[in-house]
């Protein structure tokens, strides 16, 4: 059971700091040193014994999703008290329990449109990492134009039966639930007509293949639905009113696509990452003055895209964020993102260029540099962005 919450800060920081002190495993309080230390909890997961314990404890405080309300799962922290908790896991060292796109999509789409019920069934099972999901959006004809999509629900009665095919379904070969839109009114304009539904991925019908990019390995999918069960009761929102779920869903995709700019999280500092690449001189600085110069440069625009992130999660808190936002960090963080593994490459020269050595540690860094140039395409590519922002956010004449 989580202990009461005191309604003073600074004992529940000195409760927190102590809890956190003697929970969080030592494993969990170094860096994460690649996608094998992530943990993404579901039922196909295979994780370290430091991984699991951390995440069930967490889960079982709530803190997983600090700020969800404690009967879906959460920790029922206010805002201030979510800081406080934020900062106490950065100052130890920990690691974030788990990484989900239930928590970071799903989940708010559920609060804001989800019937009691459905938050009920889902709700918790994301926050204690039970249950992994995949976003089934774009496909083969309908990316940047999502509502051009073709994927068809036909009502069944009591439950609809999908065929169609999404692309780009990022681990949806690992995945346990999929959301997903539909088409339940073909005869709708296009941005009418569409469904918002939850179902099992293992489902009969449903198959994915993945998709093999130049990196030599890739996170994306395409998925196959032929004549899926998905029951009514999985719908969230009216009928042909997913579009709006949908929209809101994406500025969450946004804001979470734009933190791997931010330097948060379980990554290294790019000075020290450097650093172990290239040696210090006598000084105990890089040797190389442009290269310190860039290294320097970036951190700073690193700190204050932070700052901004902190900004804007503060004004969503209060209810005064502007929609439109999230489009902004997502350009500029995808952007810091390249950057920062531009600058990487630049320091390991052409050793790191090598593919399959020991010596590149099978290319890892080179991978990794070239995973990042679908960071300005997924969620949305940059030119999308910018317009939203042009017409939204500065609203400028013509727009």
């Amino acid at each position: 059971m989580t202990a009461p919450l005191t309604n003073d800060l600074s004992a529940f920081r000195a409760e927190t700091r102590a809890w956190l002190e003697a929970n969080c495993p030592a494993e969990m309080r170094t860096p994460a040193s690649g996608e094998a230390d992530v943990c993404w909890g579901g039922r196909k997961g295979r994780y370290s014994e430091a991984q699991m314990t951390w995440l069930a404890r967490m889960g079982e405080r709530g803190w997983t999703v600090p700020t969800w309300p404690r009967e879906y799962g959460g920790g029922g922290l206010d805002a201030e008290q979510a800081k406080v908790l934020a900062q106490e896991m950065k100052a130890l060292g920990c690691r974030s329990p788990h990484s989900n796109f239930g928590i970071w999509m799903l989940g708010p789409a559920l609060m804001k449109f989800g019937t009691h019920e459905q938050k009920l069934e889902h709700l918790p099972k994301i926050a204690r990492g039970e249950i992994r999901w995949c976003q089934g959006y774009s496909e083969p004809n309908a990316g940047s134009d999502l509502a051009s999509l073709q994927t068809r629900a036909e009502d069944r009665g009591d439950h609809y039966v999908v065929n169609g095919q999404k692309i780009w379904t990022s681990y949806a070969d690992q995945a346990d639930w999929i959301f997903c839109l539909v088409r339940t009114d073909p005869s709708a304009s296009k941005h009418n007509g569409i469904s918002f539904v939850l179902f099992d991925m293992a489902s009969p019908g449903v198959s994915t293949k993945p998709i093999r990019l130049i990196s030599g390995k890739s996170p994306f999918c395409e998925t196959f639905f032929d004549d899926v069960r998905v029951e009514k009761r999985n719908r969230v929102g009216a009928e042909n009113a997913g579009w709006e779920v949908a929209k809101y869903l994406l500025q969450h995709e946004r804001e979470m696509i734009s933190g791997s700019g931010s330097g948060e999280g379980d990554r290294r500092p790019l000075g020290q990452v450097i650093a172990g690449m290239v040696g210090l001189d006598e000084q105990g600085r890089l040797a190389d003055p442009l290269l310190r110069a860039k290294v320097a440069e970036f951190e700073v625009d690193e700190a204050a895209f932070r700052l901004l992130l902190a900004r804007f999660t503060d004004q969503v808190r209060a209810g005064q964020a502007d929609g439109a936002f999230p489009s902004a960090l997502k350009y500029y963080g995808t952007e810091l993102n390249k950057r920062r593994h531009e600058l990487m490459v630049t320091a390991g020269g052409t050793d790191l260029l090598e593919w399959d050595s020991d010596r590149s540690n099978q290319g890892e860094a080179i991978r990794a540099w070239l995973r990042t140039k679908a960071n300005s395409i997924e969620g949305g590519t940059t030119e999308v962005q910018l317009g939203v922002i042009t017409k939204r956010i500065l609203r400028l004449p013509g727009a």
